[in-house]
Formats: structure tokens, sequence, C-alpha cells
């Protein structure tokens, strides 16, 4: 029987150099959804044997000296992967305790891949939070591509954002976001710059008039700022930089895959370039 609880915040802990930051970014997201946090860890298959080192990513109690035994054997056996993988849920779970009082956790313990795993919580999760660097296989791009579920991709440590970037391009997706955006507590405190790449047109500035009234009228501070720009990805970095903004939104793989073929997709361009956690919205 899954021990899964509807509207999670899921913090994947297969990134070594980002478990700390994901737990942080987990809590952060759990306190303004009012959401459990579940804990994933996926153990690697038994093809992938080779010992992932999370020594150091949490120093909670005596059992880190446990988890740090492990690194020193180049492989583990389905045994000690197991055994690695409940030590370091135990790390997680002690860690939101002392930093999240009110809000309950719960581990899954999952012997699948990283993306089944994902996809296992995919349809009823509010949040999937993600390190930048995973230990799977599959790329980000690829666990991100499947997801129907948002999710908040951060770096080392996590700074919890008090402004955010939400590029409109006047996608369905981009209006999914929108709508979502608009009945979300999880940003319902920040400054939303809704920023739209593109050209000076009457279609332009009617569409991002619009997003922006729809945001004010949901509560939401918000500014607004049509760029003429053809490099989306470098022109949504350079106008975060400039207003030191902590957050970027936008859709998913929104292009199609041709033209993602032919020009490059921006959001693994953003994926790449982007500092700050980076929340992506499946495609519509």
């Amino acid at each position: 029987m899954s021990n899964l609880k509807p509207d999670s915040v899921i913090a994947c802990l297969d990134c070594p150099d980002h478990v700390q930051a994901v737990l942080n970014a987990s809590m952060w997201a759990s306190v303004r959804l009012q959401a459990p946090i579940g804990l994933l860890h996926s153990v690697p298959s038994v093809q992938q044997k080779a010992a992932v080192n999370y020594s150091g990513c949490l120093n909670i109690d005596d059992k880190s000296a446990l988890l740090d035994q492990f690194t020193s054997k180049e492989h583990l056996s389905n045994g000690e992967l197991k055994a690695q993988g409940k030590l370091l849920l135990h790390q997680a779970a002690t860690y939101c305790e002392q930093h999240l009082h009110k809000r309950k956790t719960y581990t899954l313990h999952r012997h699948e891949n990283l993306s089944e795993s994902i996809d296992y919580v995919d349809d009823k999760a509010q949040l999937i939070v993600i390190g930048h660097h995973v230990t799977c296989k599959a790329s980000l791009g690829q666990l991100i591509r499947l997801s129907h579920c948002p999710i908040l991709v951060t770096h080392a440590p996590f700074l919890p954002p008090t402004t955010a970037l939400f590029a409109f391009d006047n996608c369905p997706t981009s209006h999914k976001l929108l709508n979502w955006l608009c009945k979300t507590p999880l940003i319902r405190t920040l400054t939303i710059h809704i920023v739209m790449i593109g050209k000076d047109n009457s279609e332009n500035c009617d569409a991002l008039r619009e997003a922006y009234a729809r945001l004010k009228q949901a509560g939401i501070k918000a500014k607004k700022a049509l760029l003429d720009c053809r490099d989306v990805s470098a022109a949504l970095n350079y106008y975060q930089n400039e207003h030191d903004i902590g957050l970027l939104m936008t859709g998913a793989f929104g292009q199609s895959r041709l033209r993602e073929l032919l020009q490059g997709s921006d959001t693994k361009k953003l994926l790449g370039s982007t500092k700050t956690p980076y929340l992506l919205f499946p495609k519509a």
C-alpha cells in the first residue's frame, strides 16, 4: 500500500551536492502551500552500483558517520545501497524536524530509478523539488519533460526569494502557468516581474497588459516589461541579473521538437545558465 500523501511537496534527494538546498527549498514551499513534505530517495538499479558520495551533505547526528562509511567503497551491494538510502532519509527527516516544527514529513524509499519515482509521485504532488545535478542516467531536462507537475530546480545554497521573474510568451502553457500563479499561495508574498520577449507591437503589448492585469486582480504585486530581443534566454538572464530577481518561472519545453532541433531549447539554455531557483511548469 502506498504511503504517498496527496498534494505533497516532494523533495528529491538523489542530488548529493544539493540535499540541504533541496530540503530548504522544500520547507520554504511547504510552509507556503501548507503541505506535507515527501522525502523521496530512489535506490540505484543493479546496473548502477557505483557508490554515490553523500558524505557531508547533512551532519545531523551520530549516523552521519555511518553514511560517510559507504563512500569509502567503490561499489555497494544491493543491501548496502538500501541501507545508504535509509540512512539518508533518516538524516533528511531529522533535518526537517529541527528546522520545520509544524509541517509533517514522511519518507518514500523507492526501489526504481529516479524517472520512474517521479512518475510515481507526479499525479498527486503539488510540487517536486530537485537539485541541479542528479545522479541518474536521465538528464535533468529529460526528467522535467516527462513530468505533469510543477518542478522547482535549485542550486546550492537555496536562498528564499522575495521577487520572481515570470517569462510570459502568450502560448497555452504560459496562460496555464498564469492561471496557476493567480491561485497558488506559493508566490503570494513575492513581487512578480512579468516579462515578455518579443516585438514591440500591439498584439504583444495587449497580451502582456492583460496578463499583468490578471496578476494585479489576484492581489499579486507585479511589474511588467516587454523586451525586443532575439535571444530569449540571454534577455531573461540579463533582466533577472539587472533586477536581482531570486526566482525564475517559465513553461517547460514549450517549443516544438523541430524548433528545438533548429534553434535549441530555451528551457535547456536557462537550466544551464540560471543560478537561482527555477520553477518550470509542465507543457499544456
